[in-house]
């Protein structure tokens, strides 16, 4: 039908360099209804008129110039009873369109309908359906496709992005979007719309080669049944871009996964990871170079805890030979508090801290998490090459497999598999610094390691940039490793703990209050 959505993004392409469409022409329904002589009307079944700038429109293409604004309108009339249109009553569509825009202004215009639309109704009823197609050659198990929407002046929410998914909503909606993994749809009322149903599905009958998914929008927006009455909306068609989304004030941002749930992950990526990402973008290099300064950037950030871990695990190597004394003088299972008693203790006249290894670790986590959460949901990484890998948003292919392996794949992914060889080089020579600790519980060993085989299959069809940002992330983690390892000499960390032992153990004034408190009742605290 005529008053279908059509619509194709300039500057992008698919993976394969066709035309990129959200959806299906052919295959989408966007449909105005209403009760009108007892009767539903549905607007996509009757025939609309092209009008440019007010006046009728017979050509096939008009083209804008970059300082204009297109103004265009689908309009459908009224039979005046002699089987022609009355050009005094209509619905129209009116679209405005500005170049460079991805906002398109789009509003339903009612004149004279008053007396055509059924005297009782409070509400006209929009339906958007649409057949979603594929843009990428991989699909992101943790970005897929689902509808987002805003509630008014509240948070915005979405569907299952795996299962198949439905909900109505009796409260006031302020947008909702058809959201992919790199671009979005989006219908956005000026004020609210009454109620939404909305509804997710993948179709077992759809023929068309990149079918993705189907959506499915059902609104109610206010109607007031006066002579002449507008409901203005807006259309987005156009990439999920944090800035580019951010600069419409919406929320649009939201459907981009920064890890919103988690507030200092979303912190990292917006106010950390983007900007400079962005900045390094803005000169033109390559983004497996811009990865490669960022990775240097956030490593150089984070030095001070690595140097921190590092120190801790050293202290632990001098004590081993006292921790195995310890454990040879209390070998026994009831023993093991007094064990337990004797470390900490040891731990104590050292000055040494066992958990401050753990804490500088816990710090960077976050971190790693929201690099796995950016680096697959930005768009400034799709189709862009580096070294063998084609797209940094895709999967790095170096092998295309006859057959199909089980959690792995049909390919073989060079960066994923660094990545897993270097994390594994990472676990052993880490164990091996740490392992002198008796700390690690059994079968902690062999998990550690069992776990970037894991990550091998999980990262063999994801996102070849956040490989390799891993990939680097590890050789830099080995080289400040071997810094670490030249700037921290032993034997006079040996000394310093030999002298930490001879200082008399500062108490902490809980701990002298409370030997206060048992003296004045005749208690004798233990040494």
């Amino acid at each position: 039908m005529v008053s279908d959505l059509k619509q194709e993004l300039k500057n992008y392409q698919t993976w394969d360099s066709l035309p990129l469409h959200d959806f299906d022409p052919e295959q989408t329904d966007f449909n105005l209804s209403f009760f009108s002589r007892n009767r539903t009307i549905n607007t996509n079944e009757l025939y609309f008129r092209p009008y440019l700038n007010g006046s009728p429109f017979s050509g096939n293409e008009k083209l804008v110039a970059d300082a204009d604004s297109l103004n265009f309108s689908m309009r459908l009339m009224v039979d005046d009873g002699l089987g022609q249109p009355d050009p005094s009553k209509y619905i129209a569509f009116d679209y405005v369109i500005r170049p460079g825009d991805y906002m398109l202004s789009y509003d339903v215009q009612l004149v004279g309908m008053q007396d055509v639309i059924a005297s009782n109704a409070s509400f006209l009823t929009l339906t958007w359906d649409a057949d979603l197609l594929q843009h990428e050659k991989s699909v992101d198990r943790f970005n897929g496709s689902t509808i987002y929407f805003k509630h008014h002046n509240d948070d915005v929410d979405y569907l299952s992005e795996t299962d198949d998914d439905e909900e109505v909503i009796r409260t006031r909606v302020k947008w909702v979007s058809y959201k992919q993994r790199f671009f979005s749809s989006s219908l956005i009322a000026d004020n609210h719309f009454d109620n939404a149903e909305l509804k997710t599905l993948t179709k077992t009958g759809n023929t068309h080669p990149r079918y993705l998914k189907t959506m499915s929008t059902i609104v109610e927006m206010p109607y007031t049944a006066s002579a002449s009455e507008t409901m203005p909306m807006s259309l987005y068609f156009g990439p999920n871009s944090y800035y580019e989304m951010r600069a419409y004030n919406l929320d649009l941002e939201r459907q981009i996964p920064l890890g919103w749930s988690f507030f200092l992950l979303a912190w990292i990526n917006i106010y950390i990871v983007i900007p400079v990402f962005t900045f390094l973008g803005s000169y033109g290099w390559n983004y497996g170079i811009v990865i490669l300064i960022l990775t240097v950037l956030l490593k150089l950030a984070l030095f001070p805890i690595a140097y921190k871990t590092y120190l801790s695990s050293a202290k632990m190597r001098v004590l081993k030979p006292e921790i195995d004394e310890i454990s040879a003088k209390f070998p026994k299972q009831e023993d093991a508090m007094k064990k337990q008693q004797a470390v900490m203790a040891l731990y104590k006249k050292a000055g040494a801290n066992p958990m401050s290894g753990c804490i500088p670790m816990l710090l960077q986590m976050p971190i790693l998490i929201a690099m796995f959460r950016f680096f697959p949901s930005s768009i400034e990484l799709r189709q862009q090459p580096f070294l063998w890998a084609t797209d940094l948003s895709s999967y790095d292919s170096i092998l295309n497999l006859p057959f199909e392996i089980p959690f792995y794949g049909d390919h073989v992914s060079l960066f994923t598999l660094l990545m897993t060889v270097s994390t594994i080089m990472y676990t052993h020579v880490n164990n091996q610094m740490m392992g002198s600790q008796s700390t690690q519980l059994p079968g902690m060993k062999t998990m550690m390691y069992i776990m970037p085989v894991m990550f091998l299959g999980l990262f063999n069809g994801y996102a070849s940039g956040l490989s390799y940002y891993y990939f680097l992330a590890n050789i830099i983690t080995f080289a400040q490793m071997y810094v670490f390892r030249i700037s921290i000499d032993e034997n006079k960390l040996r000394a310093r703990i030999e002298q930490n032992k001879k200082k008399p153990v500062k108490k902490s004034g809980f701990q002298r209050r409370l030997e206060e408190a048992a003296k004045q009742r005749g208690y004798k605290m233990p040494k």
